[in-house]
């Protein structure tokens, strides 16, 4: 075999071998990619999952389809903390309201929690009705706070104080979701997770605007 064919040969390796290592990457970044949008398209579900159920129940403290039962604005809410909300309202159980207070409480579980999981940072978020056992939905949430303000607007510090709570008018909820899965194929010490953030600036209950 002739030098010129072999090194026609050896050239031909090379760029078979480039091609195939480019050909590799470009597989890789594909899936990676796929990977990404697949958590993002997830984490968007919980999100969206989440922050309606709060509207939904937040919109509703003090409410109650029973005139006669209706309780006082202001003493709607029971205990207001920056990650911490229990407050009154007539729940619809699936026939509609029935006319009958009933107490929900939102709290923010520990990481401790879902230690079982890749993400670190992933906690419950409880609903507890009537006292009922705690009963918490991983949904990827991170982070879950509120601030509180007073009519004119002014923040009321946390946690609040009983006498303080009668002077809740809205709610500022900021809240965090995160993929329990990191996005990266390749296992590295930096993993990165889909996330989503929403916050709802000032949401008031109809019932503490007509207080």
């Amino acid at each position: 075999m002739g030098t010129q064919v072999m090194i026609d040969l050896i050239g031909s390796i090379v760029v078979f071998g480039w091609l195939l290592l480019m050909s590799l990457r470009v597989n890789t970044a594909n899936q990676e990619n796929m990977q990404t949008l697949n958590g993002d398209l997830l984490v968007q579900e919980d999100l969206v999952a989440v922050t309606q159920l709060l509207e939904y129940d937040f919109r509703k403290i003090g409410f109650c389809k029973e005139p006669n039962n209706l309780v006082d604005p202001t003493k709607a809410i029971l205990l207001a903390d920056t990650s911490r909300l229990k407050f009154l309202t007539d729940l619809d159980f699936g026939s509609g309201p029935d006319g009958v207070l009933d107490s929900v409480y939102y709290y923010l579980g520990d990481t401790t929690e879902l230690s079982q999981t890749p993400n670190p940072r992933d906690r419950y978020l409880y609903r507890v009705v009537n006292g009922e056992t705690p009963k918490g939905a991983n949904l990827g949430i991170t982070s879950f706070t509120m601030k509180y303000f007073d009519r004119s607007g002014v923040p009321i510090p946390t946690p609040v104080g009983v006498a303080e709570l009668q002077k809740i008018q809205t709610i500022q909820i900021t809240l965090s979701v995160e993929n329990v899965y990191a996005a990266a194929i390749v296992e590295t010490t930096n993993k990165q997770y889909s996330s989503a953030f929403w916050q709802q600036v000032r949401l008031s209950s109809r019932n503490y605007r007509n207080r």
